[in-house]
């Protein structure tokens, strides 16, 4: 408590979603000090994003939440058939292989990474989060509202509203993450350049339960799409059907004209809905809820000013294809949070969390491009099936009739539609988007190397590198016989340096480095005879340095640094490098007010003595 009576925090964030609550689980896990609220009562109600990408589980593998991840999501071999069809019971039109589940896919996400793709609604990823946070150094209050904020030389003083009684207080935190979604007020008050355009269509969501499985276990897949010319559905007459839980929950998504606001649903309108997407009136369903939202095409150009950082749908807000929306928002956070205990510990000179904006805003930009781009990948399949030949429905529906022709017209139409299907693998299978981020920032010591040519699309396939900016590639390596991912090796807050036989050099120059600098330094040695060794020879090959150099993974699994040999400057070397990463070369950060005083964590304290 400082001495005007006001709480205090070291980090204040603004919103319980994955990006506030991943930095929650984050910043707990770093030693920091934090509180996160939530305008509402809980965590989300419905299971809105879910598509949860390699790169987010490796992140919730560095939090030790893999597993219990994994036991709550419905795992990859489920996700991926991709039925185009008039009705569950109806016609099959054609199939995708999504989420890396086709066979010449497969291999490709397996050697990106030692974690893989599934399905974990975001009702379900939320808690798990915060379940992590609670414990630890997360003060976490519900019914909570952001009102405003005020910055100064020191720190950031917010203005609340306990929802509860209908009082406002302050609370002075050192830093504030808005992570307040897709209508964030936060990036409202900081004004923060948006660019593209809210609002540009409307969709509805009916969750409901029934018992499926008769109509899908066959087929197991996250996403249904629903051809019914005439029925009002989605505007064209498209919808999806989602699982939630295989095979009885449900979310249907449909369109709506969003010039005409979003329409009201009653429960037997939705359950009309329901039973004619699914081809059988017979069965049972319970709605569950009923929601609105809009397609949007916005990113922040710029994601934090002073002591405010914005992360999450609050800086990019695009269409769910591709499933981007929560998996960029918790990377968002794996970004920033390592940064912000850096600084707080004294360790980083305040400069390098600039290095938030360099990094993430480009990914902001190519999150919302290709999410947007996915949408106009769908018309052509559209057009295959007749929609945009005639637009009465009688005549869509006799053009898909016409597939099972044997006519000329038919084979051209039906050739039309395999080329569309073909085109959807990068609504779904972009693994490239989702793994093949290259930072390039003051918070990375380049090596003077440019991006090599690959020969295979960028968007669509991972393409691994140590160049300092990428992440760090994943090869199995074994310890005692067992295998064991080189991600392992890293991450969970600290730097790691890491070599090979005839690299020794480097560990002398670490120990040296990390007591001038006050920060750990972890080294492993990967080789014969070592703690891990690389039967495989995929590190020697991955790593694209000679056995004796070296490479610098910062705590977000990102290479900072890369030496291709041991040289006689090894100790000067590193120390050049860590204090580029680390902004060190700006002034000693123990001087700056940024740094922490720590304390007992007052904000509880301040709260438990009112209860």
């Amino acid at each position: 408590m400082n001495r005007n009576n006001i709480p205090e925090t070291e980090v204040l964030i603004i919103g319980t979603g994955p990006a506030g609550a991943a930095s929650a689980a984050l910043l707990s896990g770093y030693g920091v000090n934090n509180i996160v609220i939530n305008k509402w009562s809980w965590t989300a109600r419905t299971p809105r994003a879910h598509i949860t990408n390699q790169r987010t589980m490796e992140i919730l593998r560095d939090l030790g939440l893999e597993e219990e991840a994994k036991n709550l999501a419905t795992p990859n071999d489920l996700m991926g058939e991709n039925p185009f069809c008039t009705s569950l019971a109806g016609q099959e039109l054609g199939r995708v292989n999504t989420w890396g589940t086709h066979p010449l896919r497969r291999a490709d996400y397996e050697l990106a990474s030692p974690s893989m793709i599934c399905d974990l609604p975001q009702n379900l990823l939320e808690p798990l989060l915060l379940r992590s946070a609670g414990p630890r150094r997360s003060s976490i209050r519900f019914n909570t509202e952001y009102l405003n904020h005020v910055q100064d030389q020191n720190g950031v003083t917010v203005t609340l509203l306990d929802r509860l009684n209908g009082q406002t207080y302050d609370v002075r935190a050192k830093y504030l993450i808005g992570a307040d979604g897709a209508n964030s007020k936060v990036v409202e008050d900081l004004g923060l350049p948006l660019e593209g355009k809210m609002g540009i269509s409307g969709s509805m969501n009916i969750v409901f339960e029934a018992d499926l499985s008769e109509y899908v276990a066959h087929r197991p897949s996250v996403l249904y799409w629903i051809v019914q010319p005439g029925s009002n559905v989605g505007g064209l007459g498209i919808a999806v059907i989602r699982m939630v839980r295989p095979w009885y929950k449900w979310l249907v998504v449909y369109g709506y004209e969003v010039e005409d606001g979003p329409p009201e649903l009653t429960e037997e309108t939705a359950t009309h809905i329901v039973h004619s997407l699914i081809g059988n009136r017979n069965i049972p369903v319970k709605i569950e809820s009923t929601s609105t939202w809009t397609v949007n095409d916005v990113h922040a150009k710029q994601l934090s000013r002073g002591r405010v950082f914005c992360m999450g749908d609050a800086v990019h807000r695009h269409p769910p294809l591709n499933g981007l929306g929560s998996n960029a928002s918790i990377q968002d956070a794996f970004n920033l949070c390592w940064k912000l205990a850096h600084v707080l510990d004294g360790k980083a000179h305040p400069d390098m969390l600039e290095s938030y904006n360099e990094e993430r805003a480009p990914v902001a930009a190519q999150v919302v491009k290709r999410a947007n781009k996915s949408l106009d990948d769908l018309p052509p399949i559209y057009a295959a099936l007749g929609f945009f030949d005639e637009q009465d429905p009688g005549e869509i529906q006799k053009n898909i009739a016409e597939l099972c022709e044997s006519t000329p017209a038919a084979a051209e139409r039906r050739q039309a539609l395999r080329d569309a299907l073909d085109n959807t693998h990068y609504v779904y299978n972009a693994h490239g988007v989702e793994m093949n981020q290259r930072y390039d920032s003051r918070a990375v010591a380049t090596d003077g190397t440019a991006e090599p040519h690959y020969l295979r699309d960028a968007e669509l396939y991972h393409q691994a590198s140590s160049r300092p900016g990428a992440n760090l590639p994943h090869a199995w390596l074994t310890e005692n016989g067992h295998r064991v991912s080189t991600l392992d090796l890293c991450g969970r807050g600290k730097f790691t340096l890491l070599t090979g036989l005839g690299g020794e050099a480097w560990l002398d120059a670490a120990r040296t480095v990390e007591k001038e600098l006050g920060l750990e330094i972890r080294t492993h040695v990967i080789g014969f005879g070592r703690q891990y060794e690389d039967p495989y020879g995929d590190f020697a090959r991955l790593s694209e340095i000679s056995e004796t150099g070296a490479l610098v993974i910062r705590p977000d699994l990102f290479v900072g640094w890369r030496a291709q040999a041991v040289s006689d400057n090894a100790t000067a070397d590193l120390r050049a490098a860590m204090s580029r990463i680390l902004g060190r070369e700006n002034g000693d950060p123990l001087t700056d007010l940024h740094t922490r005083n720590r304390k007992a964590d007052s904000i509880k304290d301040h709260w438990m003595s009112q209860t």
